[in-house]
């Protein structure tokens, strides 16, 4: 980019003498400084429309800016990032300060009106105040100049109506940080899980379910149930006596056992049969019980009771491994 420099004194002729050759104001003076002035105008950027080469700058605006100024690249990366996304589609490449941009770098005082001809800028250009051009339509992918507008309708893009957005480290609501969107806290103390229209506990967008407390709490279990035996046949129980024999005490005590169980005779301690002061045995004998024949029958009877008790009390037992975000909901 040059500027014009005047190189012919015109004023300076008024004072020379009449006669004086240099008085002359020659044709060739005034097409040197029209071609100078024609030079200088086309190195310079139209009003209209204008392609600027080199790396042209401005001043960047203050975040959450939505208007019509210049978005410099600086604008759109600190935009970006404000959105917590690592990567996304470039929204305002280089040329959005390579771009055509309108200025009044070009002197009044040296160019006629319409000498603003259609030329690009050689050099680079440090532009200030704030520089406006249209704005481009959205999802524009050229080197067309990103006003702020354009940037904030690409990010509004990203954050549609009912998008979450999650930040680690900040609590401050996105509307102060992404400057568009009225946002709700969302999903309190819960994780977020896909939707799968096959599970009904999972088909509704926003449908919450789960505890954070064990499904199966401390209990105990009681049982009680009644019984009837098989039928057992009729059946008889036999006993058999292998026989046996009593002994009577005399007053004396004394015992003498050599006595004859079948003849009834033997030594009786000195004494005689019928003497209180022996003891005698009885003959051997058996008693002959039997037990009777029992019928077909059944037993009842029933059983009841309580376990221990099973299980934990269960307070966050449910709990997966996480880690705690923010999380806010665009509802317009």
């Amino acid at each position: 980019m040059s500027s014009y420099t005047k190189s012919t004194d015109f004023a300076s002729k008024d004072a020379l003498l009449t006669g004086n050759p240099s008085k002359v104001i020659k044709g060739t003076e005034i097409d040197d400084e029209y071609n100078a002035i024609q030079s200088a105008v086309n190195s310079k950027a139209d009003t209209n429309s204008p392609s600027l080469t080199g790396t042209p700058t401005s001043i960047t605006a203050a975040a959450s800016t939505d208007t019509t100024q210049i978005a410099t690249c600086a604008f759109t990366q600190a935009a970006i990032q404000q959105t917590g996304i690592i990567g996304t589609a470039q929204l305002a490449t280089d040329a959005v300060t390579n771009a055509k941009i309108a200025t009044d770098a070009v002197n009044a005082d040296s160019i006629a009106a319409n000498a603003v001809g259609t030329s690009e800028i050689a050099d680079s250009v440090n532009l200030g105040g704030n520089p406006t051009t249209t704005t481009q339509s959205s999802g524009n992918s050229s080197t067309r100049i990103a006003t702020t507008a354009f940037v904030q309708a690409a990010l509004q893009a990203v954050y549609p109506v009912g998008s979450v957005y999650i930040n680690a480290t900040s609590t401050t609501n996105p509307n102060n940080l992404l400057g568009f969107g009225t946002w709700v806290e969302f999903g309190s103390g819960r994780v977020l899980v896909s939707q799968n229209t096959g599970d009904s506990s999972f088909n509704s967008l926003e449908e919450t379910g789960g505890s954070a407390d064990a499904t199966l709490p401390s209990h105990t279990h009681t049982f009680s149930d009644s019984f009837t035996t098989d039928g057992g046949g009729a059946h008889s129980h036999s006993l058999t006596d292998p026989g046996h024999h009593h002994q009577i005490t005399g007053p004396n005590g004394a015992f003498n056992d050599n006595l004859n169980p079948t003849t009834g005779t033997g030594n009786y301690g000195g004494g005689t049969p019928d003497d209180s002061s022996e003891r005698y045995d009885t003959y051997d004998a058996t008693t002959g019980i039997s037990i009777g024949s029992v019928g077909n029958h059944t037993h009842t009877g029933s059983v009841s009771g309580t376990t221990t008790s099973a299980g934990s009390s269960g307070t966050n037992a449910n709990l997966q491994p996480y880690i705690v975000v923010k999380m806010w909901k665009r509802t317009a």
